[in-house]
């Protein structure tokens, strides 16, 4: 019953929404520009109201970066999107015979009635839908880098995993995409503040919300970092853009574990190359755009610079719905987290065995 409940919510809210929604042009090579026509409803205080639970997990079987096979196109073939559309049916149907109480998610609901789910990546720039190349320097720091989710590391003690396994966060913006679960945000809004809170992990963004001449003078100097970084945020128009600089620098390879930070793509792959260990540069940039198109749909628009790392900037698009059903429960991550004792325990395991063959 609630499976049916949900779907039936899934689909009314997406199809509500759909008419705002951006349209599949007929160039599949070609991307529109984020739709400004929508007049979304106010603050008391006169903003645009962002204010709402979206859990992303509509998008995230949308690969970050275009697989080889769709070219230079940023939209499927409606046979392609039917193809892609039973694969996630036939994952719901496992899912619910294999589950003691029918539940789903909805993601058939929300991509048949959201055009996004025609697209063949998050990434909208470069057109190729792919990673600038990195540095050198960083693309070393990548190939040596630890984490749980490399596979082929050993590990020894806490301090060769990455600030995800440990439960410290996913890092910025990774944190803003989708990953495996737990993908909800909820944005809430006050005079002078927005707060982007995330189910995983449960980091809060607040963001001061300003006039964009103002900004320069509130950042901090360049010593001061945390993990997701400074963000101010000003209006154009209805767009609330957010900038973030003094991003935690560091990588996943220093010997000093202390001064590693988060890959800026901590990213559910689906078989593509992970981006867990990307080294952040005290040169790390972001714009996001948020804008309202719809009673209940939002374009999220992110682009990211660091020339220390990647040898251009890049953008990332995804679509959110709103969905008020949608609860953020607790995420207990660090209690009872036996996982990295595991992981070590295994190791040393694995060498001891090896080394009484020699």
């Amino acid at each position: 019953m609630r499976k049916a409940a949900i779907l039936l919510s899934a689909t009314t809210m997406a199809l509500a929404s759909s008419a705002m929604a951006q349209d599949v042009p007929g160039d599949l090579a070609t991307m529109p520009p984020v739709p400004t026509t929508y007049d979304p409803p106010r603050t008391s205080w006169g903003d645009p109201d962002l204010r709402g639970t979206y859990p992303i997990d509509d998008i995230a079987r949308i690969p970050f970066e275009r697989l080889p096979e769709f070219g230079d196109r940023f939209w499927l073939t409606e046979a392609e999107f039917a193809e892609r559309q039973e694969e996630i049916e036939d994952a719901e149907r496992n899912y619910a015979s294999a589950a003691e109480t029918p539940d789903s998610l909805g993601f058939a609901a929300f991509l048949s009635a959201n055009s996004s789910g025609r697209r063949t990546s998050l990434l909208v720039s470069p057109e190729d839908g792919q990673l600038p190349p990195l540095t050198a320097d960083a693309r070393a720091k990548y190939e040596a880098g630890r984490s749980s989710w490399t596979p082929g590391v050993e590990f020894d003690w806490v301090s060769d995993f990455d600030t995800f396994d440990r439960c410290v966060t996913r890092g910025f913006p990774a944190t803003m995409f989708p990953h495996r679960y737990n993908n909800g945000l909820r944005v809430m809004q006050a005079p002078g503040h927005v707060v982007i809170l995330t189910e995983m992990v449960h980091e809060a963004r607040v963001v001061p919300v300003m006039a964009q001449t103002d900004a320069a003078a509130q950042r901090w100097p360049q010593g001061i970092s945390t993990w997701l970084g400074q963000s101010l945020g000003w209006w154009e128009g209805d767009t609330l853009v957010i900038e973030t600089t003094n991003i935690r620098t560091g990588d996943s390879v220093d010997d000093d574990h202390l001064a590693r930070g988060p890959s800026p793509l901590n990213l559910a792959t689906h078989g593509r190359e992970p981006w867990n260990t990307l080294p952040t540069s005290s040169d790390a940039h972001v714009i996001e755009r948020i804008t309202m198109t719809g009673t209940d749909t939002l374009v999220y628009e992110v682009t990211y610079t660091d020339p220390q790392v990647f040898t251009a900037p890049w953008t990332a698009r995804l679509d959110w719905t709103r969905d008020e059903e949608y609860e953020l429960f607790e995420y207990a991550c660090h209690e009872g987290n036996v996982q990295i004792r595991n992981y070590i325990l295994a190791s040393r395991a694995e060498r001891a065995a090896a080394a009484a063959t020699q």
